[in-house]
């Protein structure tokens, strides 16, 4: 599939998900309950520093402005991912 098709296609998919949420806005019984969030404080992590210079290596391969980006976004898909296996589990425990 060319590029074009495939931004054509998600254009799509994201005005049927808009025409969607546009018709469910007035419904309360569409959506869930709010959830409160608390914004969680900002933290320093320490690594070995030939782990470091390895990281910055693949940050670099990765066109990543600098380590401390890469390392969060690496980070973050780590942990949707375990996220997600843990749901899973726990979905599986249940049933």
């Amino acid at each position: 599939m060319s590029l074009a098709k495939k931004k054509k296609a998600a254009g799509a998919r994201q005005q049927t998900v808009d025409e969607v949420v546009a018709s469910q806005a007035g419904d309360d019984l569409a959506w869930e309950s709010s959830v409160r969030v608390k914004k969680s404080k900002a933290t320093s992590v320490s690594i070995p520093s030939e782990l470091a210079a390895r990281a910055a290596v693949l940050a670099n391969l990765h066109r990543e402005s600098g380590l401390d980006g890469w390392v969060e976004r690496v980070l973050r898909e780590r942990v949707e991912l375990e996220e997600l296996a843990f749901s899973r589990a726990k979905k599986e425990l249940a049933s």
